[in-house]
């Protein structure tokens, strides 16, 4: 017996990932902007590409901004 279904929703259409609009949304930057950063590699932003489509993981947006703070909040305590 065959446990899945083909009529299953594919993960690009779930809400798992972001497109590249809700992404930019999401960093609070434009989307035009996230294009330029991906296209250019400015930033090591991860992001999965399925066809034409491109989609990003939330978990890796808040990776990579984890990856960007500068300081640290015991710092700010003393």
């Amino acid at each position: 017996m065959n446990n899945t279904s083909p009529q299953s929703p594919s993960p690009l259409n779930q809400g798992h990932l972001l497109a590249n609009n809700e992404a930019a949304a999401y960093l609070g930057v434009a989307p035009q902007t996230l294009t330029i950063w991906r296209c250019v590699k400015r930033y090591a932003i991860p992001y999965i590409k399925v066809g034409s489509r491109i989609r990003y993981r939330r978990e890796d947006l808040d990776a990579w901004l984890a990856s960007r703070t500068v300081g640290t909040q015991a710092g700010a305590a003393a």
